[in-house]
């Protein structure tokens, strides 16, 4: 005879009662990923929305037309509570000296971050010739950002034995000590930094020579006197400067002018070169489209007798 078992409910499992495990909450696991302190962010929070209010809070005066006394008031409340500058960040400053950018960042009516001058600061850091651009901004709750773009170096400016730096454009960036001249072209002359761009263009137009040109001598605010590294002198004429320079770089391609001992080369009138000697004897070619005539080709005897059919004189 069969017995039947009856099987009751499964049996419950004792439940241990008490503190629930925490759960780290997404605050917490961005708090552990960013590497700061919970107080330290609390902080930063703290300050931005302070900052932020604040300055609603002012532009909204300023639309209101509430008197410019109470936003001052309310601005300096703000700095003695924390809110002004104490950190200034520079970037992009190779040359000039950044002491300078340091004094006129700080030099302010107020240091309380919503009466800092932004534009002010710009403006003061433009009238100084190394700094091309500037952009100033706020980092709250205390830090001044400054991103400085300053000009390139490109020539050194001769006059009155005085040596300035010179951008491309023949701004004034700084002085030059004889002793520390750079490896810049020189540009000597009254007023001869203003034709720095028109210089550059005349060099471009002959690049074979442009490595071999020492200095640039600008005459009567007029023309230009070049001297090369042979200390040989051409001289240039008034207009077609340029033209005048190619013609001459292609006879020197030909028939090796520079080098042999000329004291100079006097192309101001571009039909003719005429060549002198340290003996100041002259030698005068025509010059036409295709130079038919050679050049002066000297036989190095004294008295520079010239061959090749010059015409001296």
């Amino acid at each position: 005879m069969s017995r039947t078992i009856r099987r009751g409910p499964p049996p419950r499992r004792a439940v241990v009662r008490g503190k629930k495990a925490r759960r780290q909450s997404l605050g917490d696991r961005l708090i552990a990923l960013i590497g700061i302190s919970e107080e330290t962010l609390r902080r930063l929070v703290t300050w931005t929305i302070v900052g932020a209010v604040a300055l609603i809070g002012i532009l909204a005066a300023t639309w209101l037309g509430v008197p410019g006394m109470v936003g001052t008031a309310v601005a300096e409340s703000l700095g003695r509570a924390g809110l002004k500058v104490e950190q200034i960040q520079i970037t992009g400053l190779e040359h000039m000296d950044a002491q300078t950018v340091y004094a006129i960042a700080l030099d302010q009516r107020s240091r309380a971050m919503p009466l800092v001058d932004l534009e002010d600061v710009r403006q003061q850091l433009l009238q100084y010739g190394w700094i091309k651009d500037a952009h100033v901004s706020r980092r709250l709750p205390n830090m001044l950002l400054i991103h400085v773009d300053e000009r390139m170096p490109a020539a050194v400016w001769q006059d009155e034995g005085k040596l300035m730096l010179i951008d491309a454009s023949g701004v004034l960036l700084s002085d030059v000590s004889p002793q520390a001249m750079p490896a810049l072209p020189l540009i000597i002359g009254p007023d001869a930094n203003t034709q720095e761009p028109a210089y550059q263009a005349l060099l471009e137009a002959a690049p074979a020579l442009r490595p071999h040109v020492r200095a640039a001598t600008w005459v009567g605010n007029r023309r230009w006197n070049l001297t090369f590294d042979t200390n040989e002198v051409l001289e240039l004429p008034e207009d077609n400067a340029a033209a005048a320079l190619v013609k001459f770089a292609e006879l020197d391609g030909r028939d090796r002018l520079l080098g042999r001992g000329f004291l100079r080369f006097d192309m101001r009138d571009p039909s003719r070169l005429v060549i002198r000697k340290p003996d100041t004897t002259t030698s005068t070619t025509s010059i036409s489209e295709d130079f038919p005539v050679r050049p002066a080709v000297y036989d190095g005897q004294a008295g520079g007798r010239a061959v090749a059919g010059i015409e001296q004189g």
